[in-house]
């Protein structure tokens, strides 16, 4: 396993951090910082609506198994992180239907060591 930061430019200073269990996943989220990745640098997951112990900062975590990268996706699974954590009572409904959160965006800048 290994932890990443994203920012959003809708977010200045402030980071998400979030855990990778995936071989792949874990590779591919460091050829994004490396800058090698130029076009599926955005995250996709499924919100858990419980704090993590590496993100303290938020009422919520990704599921590790659900995390993916991508290049374009749809509008109604897109928000600014502070956005859902202050409206993280509607989350999973009509909004971000299915707790599925992709931050259009969002970018991979480093990885974090817990």
């Amino acid at each position: 396993m290994a932890y990443f930061a994203f920012n959003q430019p809708s977010s200045p200073g402030v980071e998400f951090i979030f855990e990778l269990t995936d071989e792949n996943q874990i590779a591919k989220a460091r050829r994004i910082i490396s800058g090698e990745e130029k076009d599926e640098v955005h995250v996709h997951g499924r919100i858990v609506k419980r704090t993590a112990p590496y993100n303290p900062k938020f009422s919520f975590h990704l599921d590790p198994s659900t995390i993916s990268f991508f290049t374009m996706a749809i509008e109604v699974c897109d928000a600014n992180m502070l956005y859902v954590d202050e409206h993280l009572d509607e989350a999973c409904g009509a909004f971000l239907p299915g707790c599925h959160w992709c931050p259009w965006d969002s970018r991979v800048t480093r990885e974090v060591t817990p």
